[in-house]
């Protein structure tokens, strides 16, 4: 079981980045295109954070011409560039999941003042 915990300790990333559910994110994804690489931006709503340790992933959540799309990220992955936060939310769930019901003004979250 040490070895385990010797091989998920050298995979994680020194820095975690400090974001919490709620907030509005952009995330730079790492995107092989045959031999060449680049980086794409996915913004949107932080719904979900899942795990602990190797395995955390946080799940964002936007809105793209009328459709939800929704994508996880594990936190300590290599393709997972940077994450950079836009706004803080103010929320009192630890989880978003509601906001797939709503539509227009009524999926925006508070913006934390202060």
């Amino acid at each position: 079981m040490d070895a385990l915990k010797l091989i998920a300790q050298d995979s994680l990333k020194a820095e975690k980045p400090a974001f919490s559910v709620g907030d509005t994110v952009k995330v730079d994804v790492k995107i092989r295109e045959g031999e060449r690489e680049r980086i794409q931006v996915f913004e949107g709503t932080v719904i979900a954070i899942n795990g602990s340790g190797v395995t955390e992933t946080f799940t964002v959540r936007r809105v793209s011409y009328g459709v939800g799309v929704e994508r996880v990220f594990p936190v300590n992955s290599p393709n997972v560039a940077d994450v950079k936060v836009v706004r803080y939310g103010k929320v009192r769930r630890a989880k978003l999941y509601y906001l797939r019901d709503r539509v227009g003004k009524a999926s925006k979250v508070k913006e934390k003042i202060g």
